[in-house]
């Protein structure tokens, strides 16, 4: 395995169904650690996975997001970051203890929830006028929901439904033990 720059280093995944925030809050996090001077970087995994055709067996690319997290995340540590906030899902205890593997420290996972009517409007405002992937995003709002409500990946939970994003990144932040 390989030694990085900052032994120091650690993650935090903010995970959830879609809709419910994960990018934005992950972004506000960084924003927070960065007012604070911690060096850090955000890391939207959606951006590291896509690639089409997906390959038989993995559905979401799960084997292409670590290759890429490994590569990504390597760059940042040897670059002096000392917390790297992931933006994106993961379904399994496997999923995660590979995750944590492919960025080479010690990864917290922070699962978001909203109430079921939130996402579907925040779902609907970001596919308006895209009725396909709107009935595909709600389809996979609930069923990935039930897949975490049953998965034991989450080391706390923070609710999304009402609060300003800056609120809800600083909860994050301060559950994680960060500042």
């Amino acid at each position: 395995m390989r030694v990085h720059g900052n032994g120091d280093a650690s993650a935090l995944l903010v995970n959830g169904t879609v809709g419910v925030g994960k990018t934005t809050v992950a972004e506000a996090v960084g924003d927070l650690l960065a007012d604070a001077g911690i060096s850090h970087a955000v890391l939207d995994l959606d951006s590291l996975r896509q690639s089409w055709p997906a390959p038989p067996g993995d559905r979401f690319n799960f084997g292409l997001l670590l290759r890429n997290v490994r590569s990504v995340a390597a760059n940042y540590l040897d670059a002096g970051a000392t917390r790297l906030v992931l933006a994106g899902v993961i379904e399994q205890p496997d999923e995660r203890r590979r995750l944590a593997e492919a960025v080479v420290a010690g990864l917290t996972v922070c699962r978001l929830r909203a109430d079921r009517a939130v996402l579907r409007g925040r779902l609907a405002r970001r596919h308006d006028g895209e009725p396909e992937a709107l009935r595909w995003h709600l389809d996979r709002c609930g069923e990935l929901d039930a897949i975490l409500d049953r998965s034991t990946v989450d080391d706390f939970t923070v609710d999304t439904t009402t609060g300003s994003v800056t609120g809800i990144a600083a909860s994050v932040v301060e559950q994680a033990g960060w500042l």
